[in-house]
C-alpha cells in the first residue's frame, strides 16, 4: 500500500515489495504451492499498468510455471488511505472476493510537503556525511495536513487539490458543523487508513490451523521518542508528522501481544458483526527498509543524484542502513513475510519482538538485522547490547532500563486505547 516512491532501479518500494515476494516465493516454496498477491492503488490505470509490470517479471521466471497455470497470480483493488469510505469499499470488495489472508504488508508512506535547511544540509554532507543521510536534521515537514472531507461529496478536482486546498477544505467542513473532526492527511495514510482496513478484514484472518495471520508494518529508520505524543496522536501540531506516524507504528506493532493491551487488541481482533476476537490473534511485525533512493522526499533531478551519490558514501563509510535500491529495501518485509513462523518464534523467544531492518555491508550485500527502538531497545529486553555501535543508532538513544520498558508498555496500551476510541468512533460517524 505504497504511494508512488521511485529509487534508482526505478521501482517504488511496493512494487519491489511484490517482485521479490514473488521471486523468494518462487525459489524457497514447493511447486505445489501457489501465491496470491492483492496490489492495492488508487486508480484503475495505475491498477492495470502495475499488475501488468509484475505479470510480465513472474512470467520470466521458469519457476513460476506449474501444471495447468503459473503459480504467482495477482488481483487489484482500488484503495485511498485518505479517503475512508475508500478503504470500506476495499475491504467489502476483498471480503465477497477472497477466502482468506495469510500475511498484509502495510507499506504506505507519504510525508507531505518538505521544507530543506539548505545551508545545515550542505554543511551536514560535509562533515556528518554518514548520520545526517541516516536521520537527517535538516529536513521539516508541513503543519497540519489534513484530508479532504470524509463525509461530503467531493469533486474530482477537489479529491486532487493541494495539501493547502485540502486542509482548507477540511477545516471549513469541521467549523461549518458537518460534525467531522479534523483528520491528518499523513496520520490516515501512514497508519490509520491501514488500521480501519485491517480491522474490516479481521474475517479473513481467521485461520483455524497454525500458524497465525501476520501483519508486517513498514516503518522507518528515523523515528524517535521525540517525534510522537500520545496528547497529539494524529501528528497535527508538529512538523514531524511523517516521523510521528512511524514512530506510532512501532508502538502498536510492539506492544500488540503484551497481556496490558489485550483489552484493546481483543476489540481489535474482533471481526464486525462478532462478540468474540480471533483466537490467536494475527501478529505484528514491524520492519522499516533502512535508507532508499526513493522520491518520498521529492528532489530536482541534479539534487536527487548527489543524494544518490551521498547514499552510495555513507555506505562505504560503514552505516549498515543504506539499501539505496528498493529491492535492498524489501529485505526485511518480504523475510518476515516467508520466513517458518518456527523461526520466528525463535527469534523472539531468544531475544524479544524486535524491529527488523534490512541492512547491508559496505559492498552492498543484504541481511536483515534487529534495530534500536527508543524506550524498547533491540527486543524489549535489558541488557542487551548494540549491534552496529554508535553508527548504527541515533545519537541521542539510550541502553534499554526497566523504566523505559515499563514505560513504553504503558504508552503501547494507551496507544492502542487512543486508536480503538478513534477507530469506533469513526466507524460510527461514516455510517
Amino acid at each position: 500500500m505504497q504511494q508512488s516512491e521511485r529509487s534508482p532501479d526505478c521501482t517504488g518500494l511496493g512494487f519491489a515489495t511484490s517482485c521479490r515476494l514473488a521471486d523468494e516465493f518462487l525459489t524457497t516454496r514447493s511447486v505445489a504451492q501457489s501465491l496470491k498477491l492483492i496490489i492495492s492503488t488508487r486508480s484503475v490505470k495505475k491498477s492495470q499498468d502495475t499488475i501488468a509490470r509484475l505479470q510480465q517479471h513472474v512470467n520470466s521466471n521458469p519457476r513460476n510455471k506449474a501444471g495447468s497455470g503459473p503459480r504467482v497470480s495477482f488481483q487489484a483493488v482500488q484503495l485511498d488511505l485518505t479517503a475512508l469510505r475508500s478503504v470500506h469499499a476495499a475491504a467489502q470488495e476483498l471480503l465477497s472476493s477472497v477466502p482468506k489472508i495469510d500475511t498484509i504488508i502495510c507499506n504506505a508512506g507519504i510525508a507531505g510537503p518538505i521544507t530543506i535547511d539548505w545551508p545545515r544540509a550542505v554543511w551536514a554532507a560535509i562533515f556528518d556525511p554518514v548520520y545526517s543521510v541516516t536521520f537527517p536534521y535538516f529536513a521539516h515537514g508541513s503543519l497540519g495536513l489534513l484530508t479532504k472531507p470524509q463525509l461530503t461529496t467531493t469533486s474530482e478536482k477537489d479529491t486532487n487539490g493541494s495539501s493547502d486546498d485540502r486542509t482548507n477544505k477540511a477545516l471549513s467542513s469541521a467549523a461549518s458543523g458537518a460534525h467531522e473532526p479534523p483528520l491528518g492527511e499523513i496520520f490516515s495514510a501512514n497508519i490509520f487508513g491501514h488500521y480501519l482496513l485491517i480491522h474490516a478484514l479481521t474475517p479473513l484472518l481467521s485461520h483455524a490451523s497454525h500458524p497465525p495471520a501476520r501483519i508486517i508494518c513498514v516503518s522507518s529508520i528515523e523515528t524517535s521518542h521525540s517525534a510522537f505524543s500520545l496528547t497529539d496522536l494524529q501528528g497535527l501540531t508538529t512538523t514531524q508528522s511523517y516521523h510521528s506516524s512511524k514512530r506510532l507504528t512501532d508502538i502498536l506493532a510492539l506492544t500488540a501481544s503484551l497481556p496490558t493491551s489485550k483489552p484493546y487488541t481483543d476489540k481489535f481482533f474482533t471481526p464486525p458483526g462478532s462478540s468474540r476476537p480471533l483466537a490467536p490473534h494475527p501478529r505484528f511485525y514491524t520492519s522499516h527498509p533502512g535508507v532508499c533512493a526513493t522520491e518520498i522526499f521529492p528532489l530536482v533531478f541534479v539534487l536527487r543524484w548527489v543524494k544518490i551519490l551521498s547514499l552510495y558514501i555513507a555506505r562505504w563509510l560503514g552505516s549498515p542502513w543504506h539499501t539505496i535500491s528498493t529491492r535492498k529495501g524489501a529485505c526485511a518485509a518480504v523475510w518476515l513475510a516467508l520466513a517458518a513462523q518456527e523461526t520466528l518464534d525463535g527469534l523472539e523467544a531468544e531475544g524479544g519482538l524486535g524491529k527488523w531492518g534490512s541492512a547491508t555491508d559496505a559492498s552492498g550485500s543484504e541481511r536483515v538485522r534487529r534495530t534500536q527502538v527508543d524506550g524498547w531497545g533491540y527486543g524489549g529486553k535489558v541488557g542487551q547490547g548494540r549491534e552496529f555501535g554508535s553508527r548504527g543508532r541515533r545519537r541521542d538513544a539510550k541502553d534499554l532500563t526497566v523504566e523505559d520498558r515499563e514505560a513504553f508498555e504503558d504508552l503501547g496500551r494507551e496507544a492502542w486505547r487512543e486508536m480503538e476510541a478513534l477507530r469506533v468512533e469513526w466507524e460510527k460517524r461514516l455510517g
